[in-house]
């Protein structure tokens, strides 16, 4: 049974950093490409970043370019998120998941499944 676990998340105030990560178990994690997705209350869940199975191929949304980098340790099994120049509206629940599939132009929610809990992140003014 696949399982992935998010943590990190917490209360900072806008400008600051925070690093999530993601330990997932149950598959064989480097057969997979790993993505960041964020829901806030009454919004949809949009993807912020994902990642392909090596760690060679990323892709950023516009909101978040420049700011966030993910990377990946395929030997523990675990996705990471480093997220600097935090914004108000960075504020939401942020999940991670696995998919088959790699695309560098975009994240298809419907691609990726075995979610997990999420873990809430806050930025403060």
């Amino acid at each position: 049974q696949v399982q992935v676990v998010e943590s990190g998340g917490g209360l900072v105030q806008a400008g600051g950093s925070l690093r999530l990560s993601c330990t997932a178990s149950g598959l064989t994690f480097d057969d997979y490409a790993m993505g960041w997705f964020r829901q806030a209350p009454g919004k949809e869940r949009e993807g912020v970043a994902c990642i392909n199975w090596s760690g060679g191929g990323t892709y950023y949304s516009g909101s978040v370019k420049g700011r966030f980098t993910i990377s990946r340790d395929n030997a523990k099994n675990t996705l990471y998120l480093q997220m600097n120049s935090l914004k108000l509206e960075d504020t939401a629940v942020y999940y991670c998941a696995a998919s088959r599939f790699f695309r560098p132009g975009a994240m298809v929610l419907d691609d990726f499944g075995d979610w997990g809990q999420g873990t809430q992140v806050t930025v403060s003014s």
